[in-house]
């Protein structure tokens, strides 16, 4: 059985770091990462507006905000508000367009040696494979992300991640146009999440992320109206990290390809909850606006744990529950 953590606590959630500098290093789809942690997808912009408080060549991977085939300029304010243990947004998807990234984001991440994920969508599955194909032959992206908890315009604005026979025809879609590693991230709005899991597997996807944010909602009772002007938005943080940490823990045992959490973690012993459970890597997100170099901190905060605990090679962590 491993051991509680022990250590003595530094900046953040950090841990004093030791001589002993055990192997973080994971392989997601095919994708090798110094270690397991990532940006989540729309909290840390294209990667250059933290690069002045984070050495982005100490992350495993950086997953841009979400990039659609043309310029999209999302839902009007307010869009973002906090809630108890965490934020409610309802940003809509804004981003510059995927020539744009090419041409004026993607220079500067190719200068530093970390992973580079694209989080991918569209409103139609022609758009998913279109903007799949855009990127497909681009130099120095290492995966795509797929956000399928996007409205589908053709079919009456159900979302692609909710619907079962949508999830696969457009994961099949992403996955035909291109021949970069596909993760399809998950919505956890839905009943069984291992049904979506087993459905992304068997439609070609070589990993999964989950959870994407679940649907809330916030009032003002001043003024008795929502406070988002979407009505509803997308609650992440704190909040939600049981619930991922159970999809997760689901979603391990149900397919073979790896599995990236996410939700709610904000310090080292919650990434280590995650990895436990069966994260092959896991995607920091909302600690990112509370603490710009919380990727980092949680970094150093596991290599205290492996030290503390005489383990090696993180990869011997994985998947060890104990039930």
């Amino acid at each position: 059985m491993v051991k509680d953590i022990k250590g003595s606590r530094v900046k953040g959630q950090g841990f004093r770091k030791t001589e002993t500098t055990p192997n973080l290093s994971v392989n997601i789809a095919g994708i090798e990462m110094k270690n397991p942690i990532m940006t989540a997808s729309g909290t840390f912009g294209y990667g250059e507006e933290y690069s002045a408080y984070v050495d982005l060549n100490r992350l495993g991977a950086v997953v841009t905000k979400g990039l659609s085939a043309r310029p999209r300029k999302g839902n009007p304010p307010p869009r973002i508000c906090e809630t108890p243990s965490g934020m409610l947004n309802a940003i809509g998807l804004e981003n510059v367009g995927a020539e744009a990234f090419i041409k004026e984001k993607l220079p500067f991440l190719r200068k530093y040696d970390t992973k580079i994920i694209l989080n991918i969508f569209g409103n139609t599955i022609e758009e998913y494979v279109e903007v799949a194909e855009i990127f497909n032959s681009v130099d120095g992206i290492a995966g795509l992300e797929v956000n399928i908890s996007c409205p589908n315009v053709k079919e009456g604005g159900i979302n692609f991640g909710t619907d079962p026979e949508l999830t696969a025809r457009v994961l099949i879609g992403v996955r035909n146009a291109t021949s970069l590693p596909v993760i399809a991230k998950l919505s956890p709005n839905v009943t069984d999440i291992t049904t979506f899991a087993k459905i992304a597997e068997d439609s070609g996807c070589n990993a999964v992320s989950l959870i994407n944010t679940l649907v809330g909602m916030a009032v003002d009772i001043k003024t008795r109206r929502p406070v988002l002007a979407n009505i509803t938005g997308g609650l992440s943080g704190p909040a939600i990290k049981p619930v991922a940490l159970r999809m997760v823990w689901q979603t391990a045992k149900a397919v073979k390809i790896p599995v990236i959490g996410i939700g709610g973690i904000m310090t080292a012993e919650d990434a280590i909850e995650f990895l436990l459970v069966g994260a092959n890597a896991v995607q920091v997100g909302t600690a990112n606006f509370v603490n710009p170099t919380a990727a980092v901190d949680i970094i150093e905060g596991i290599e205290g744990y492996l030290n503390n605990n005489s383990i090696s090679d993180i990869n011997q962590l994985i998947g060890k529950l104990q039930i």
